[in-house]
């Protein structure tokens, strides 16, 4: 049974993850952990007076945050009946991230899957704060999901790679089963830059090619100066409805995540996203 974390804010872009997750994931068994996390307020220093309002302001939060909790249950339990689904609801005083982390050790959580803006939809925002800390931070894999992006099945798969990977990180197992569940066209993409692959990154294409070889991978090589512009250009060509990159510390990676995106979104932000951690990280 897989086990999928749902972060939510109650905004409308939290609900479209949420409904997403529970459309590509019909098919599995899967036990859903639906999560609030509504932070510590602030007040001035002072004396009994500051301590009674701060405890007030937090019990009048969790009683707001339970009763939207109920409202979205019902909700979810009437547009998604599914006997292969589970649902397990939790408000937390605390900051999201760090009870991300704590709720995805205690409940061996297999993925994450969350919206990529809060409630304020900010579209210059690159993936939205807590989106970027969460793919940081976690050492599971994190699915975001873009605003407004409508479900269709993950039938054409763009993974970008620079051949640098560990094949003995778990969690390829997950692209291979969305693969194998969807049916979907694995296309792995790298990008050239005059330098021929090494022996140890051709070993690593060879075994991609066999492990993913019920989904028939296509390999495709692009000569471009950087991943953002080698996607976008294959987007042109193939209407891609998935991304999956995996985290490597130093990598491109990086570069491309976490700079600031200025007056427009890269190409992958439009369509759900999934980042796996290295083995790495996972260990670290």
């Amino acid at each position: 049974m897989k086990r999928i974390l749902l972060p939510t804010d109650f905004s409308e872009n939290a609900y479209n993850a949420i409904k997403y997750a529970v459309q590509l994931l019909k098919q599995e068994e899967c036990m859903f952990f639906i999560l609030h996390a509504y932070s510590p307020i602030v007040l001035s220093a002072g004396g009994m007076y500051d301590s009674y309002s701060a405890m007030s302001f937090q019990k009048i939060a969790q009683e707001n945050a339970e009763t939207k909790l109920t409202e979205l249950e019902e909700t979810l339990l009437k547009e998604f009946p599914s006997s292969k689904h589970t649902f397990t609801f939790k408000a937390s005083f605390n900051l999201l991230i760090s009870e991300m982390i704590t709720i995805a050790e205690e409940k061996m959580i297999d993925f994450v899957i969350m919206g990529t803006q809060g409630a304020t939809g900010a579209i210059e925002v690159f993936l939205g704060t807590h989106t970027m800390f969460a793919i940081k931070k976690m050492k599971c894999p994190v699915l975001a999901v873009p605003a407004n992006f409508e479900y269709e099945a993950p039938t054409e798969i763009l993974f970008p790679t620079d051949y640098k990977i560990n094949r003995k990180n778990k969690y390829f197992s997950i692209l291979r089963n969305l693969c194998i569940d969807h049916l979907s066209k694995l296309h792995i993409l790298n990008v050239y830059y005059g330098i021929p692959l090494t022996e140890e990154q051709e070993n690593l294409k060879t075994f991609l090619n066999t492990y993913f070889i019920d989904s028939n991978p296509m390999f495709h090589i692009a000569e471009d100066n950087d991943i953002i512009g080698a996607v976008e250009k294959f987007q042109i060509r193939t209407k891609v409805n998935f991304l999956v990159m995996f985290h490597n510390k130093h990598t491109f990676f990086e570069n491309i995540l976490f700079k600031p995106v200025i007056n427009q979104l890269a190409y992958h932000t439009h369509v759900p996203f999934l980042v796996i951690p290295s083995v790495e990280i996972q260990k670290s």
